[in-house]
């Protein structure tokens, strides 16, 4: 530290001469409000928080960078992705989805997965989580799932009803509720865990040639999860262990690293796929569409502020660079718009400004002008409109995407694809999942759904019979449920199975 910074100073350089004690009117007081100094201290100390994150409000954060490690060039062109040994600096946010910021990190919730690419043209931010699918497929029905997924507007307090009444009027989501409630559910830590796109995006290549890829970061850790017990324990013991974990570990230099592997199909492939392929309730089958290594996500260093670089780290999935686009995947159209704003709301219209979020190698040229916290000139003295004859920057068309052929009427279209939403989810407990790993999830639904009313008990595990009839049966056992009157509402349709369980 230099000399001149060993003063303490005000906000605008100006030296304390006292930081203990207020300016008053005598020993006793009353406080004099000509004390600057104080009333600058507790009007920033009222502003200090800013508002928490509507969902992944509690994270953790750390640098590191990305390795190119196989030739991906015929696939996209993308140049942080352009040849093989490539680095490029990255920044990466954990997260729970659902609970608040004084939640515990061994709750049972996804974990959000985002990566910061700080690349020379610009930034690309990779928004997913711990799991491969989602609870929903339409964004509409999204503020409804959150609010479901945290307090009863009454009593503030998390409702079982409010829960399991959303998802078992919502069938597409029985795909991750079975992910959410086997192990996977409660991760050990943050660095034993794999991380998603969920989403489906476009790569393009220098010729125009798009692709349709799926993002797949494994841990090269290996997976730990907890089972519910272990959690409910780690709740208790240490609210914030995967927080700690995380930062005691690359403190102590042992640097955790993701392997990337990607899923690509090119477009005939992907008009005669068995499954939606912009259905984010859908996997890629591995046999079917076989991943293939891309690059080593590593990281090595801690943040030195949480407040300046986690919790001010806004990842937006609407952050492309040339080479990679999006999809028509109904959920991702509605995050593009939903996590810009929801920045706005928190961070302010200049929130690409601050330190961590700011592209760090493509500097901002743009027209956009002045805005709460503009730290920088605000373009000083040159155009702010486009076009200009003033020799300003303008737009090159040689950036533009390849297009996709779209048809349809406008309107509000019903999911219409042949494949329902029962079939991925019962291979998953049959097939994928131990006896071990099939008694956990059920032991963790019946724990959970077991608060809920007995008619929304009855709906759910129809659902989960229609998923796996050995599925259902496990739940309805646990639950003390008549298996005939579950097997009856498993056979009906959806509108009649809401009809035989309404209040």
């Amino acid at each position: 530290m230099s000399e001149k910074k060993k003063t303490m100073t005000g906000a605008f350089g100006v030296p304390v001469g006292n930081d203990l004690n207020s300016k008053t009117a005598g020993p006793r007081g009353p406080v004099l409000m000509e004390d600057v100094h104080l009333l600058e201290k507790l009007s920033h100390f009222d502003r200090e928080r800013i508002p928490e994150r509507v969902v992944h409000a509690k994270g953790a954060g750390a640098y590191g960078e990305f390795e190119v490690t196989a030739d991906v060039s015929k696939y996209t062109c993308a140049k942080f992705l352009s040849r093989v040994g490539k680095k490029t600096d990255v920044f990466v946010r954990f997260s729970t989805v659902g609970g608040e910021m004084g939640s515990a990190d061994a709750e049972r919730d996804p974990r959000g997965f985002a990566v910061k690419f700080y690349t020379e043209e610009g930034n690309y931010d990779m928004t997913g989580n711990n799991t491969p699918v989602f609870f929903i497929r339409d964004p509409l029905k999204f503020p409804d799932f959150i609010h479901t997924q945290k307090r009863n507007p009454q009593t503030n307090l998390k409702d079982p009803d409010m829960f399991w009444d959303f998802l078992s009027l919502t069938p597409e989501s029985m795909h991750q509720v079975t992910v959410l409630f086997s192990d996977r559910g409660t991760p050990a830590t943050y660095r034993h865990m794999n991380g998603y796109s969920s989403h489906t995006y476009k790569w393009y290549n220098a010729k125009g040639e798009y692709f349709w890829v799926q993002y797949h970061f494994k841990t090269d850790q290996g997976i730990r999860n907890f089972t519910g017990q272990e959690a409910t324990a780690m709740c208790a013991k240490d609210p914030d262990h995967a927080t700690r974990d995380l930062f005691e570990s690359i403190e102590r230099g042992e640097y955790p690293s993701w392997t990337l592997e990607m899923q690509i199909l090119i477009p005939e492939q992907a008009r005669d796929f068995k499954w939606d392929i912009f259905d984010i309730t859908k996997v890629w089958p591995h046999a079917e569409v076989p991943p293939i290594e891309v690059g080593k996500l590593t990281l090595n260093r801690n943040p030195v502020n949480y407040f300046a670089e986690v919790e001010q780290a806004a990842f937006n999935p609407s952050n492309f660079v040339p080479g990679i686009a999006a999809s028509p995947d109904k959920m991702l159209q509605g995050r593009l718009f939903s996590y810009h704003d929801t920045h706005l709301h928190r961070l302010g219209p200049n929130y690409h400004l601050i330190p961590v979020n700011q592209p760090k190698h493509a500097p901002e040229v743009s027209y956009q002008r002045a805005g709460a916290m503009r730290t920088d000139d605000g373009g000083g003295s040159g155009p702010n409109y486009w076009p200009n004859s003033m020799g300003a920057p303008g737009p090159d068309a040689t950036f533009d995407e390849p297009p996709i052929p779209l048809d349809g009427d406008g309107g509000r279209h019903e999911y219409a694809h042949p494949n329902d939403d029962f079939v991925q989810p019962g291979n998953l407990f049959r097939e994928v999942m131990t006896s071990q790993d099939r008694a956990n999830l059920i032991g963790n639904i019946v724990g959970h759904l077991g608060g809920a009313q007995k008619r929304l008990q009855l709906r759910q595990t129809a659902l989960f019979y229609m998923a796996d009839s050995e599925y259902g049966a496990g739940v309805a056992k646990g639950l003390g449920l008549n298996l005939d009157e579950v097997r009856s509402l498993a056979g009906m349709s959806q509108e009649d199975r809401v009809k035989a369980t309404a209040r």
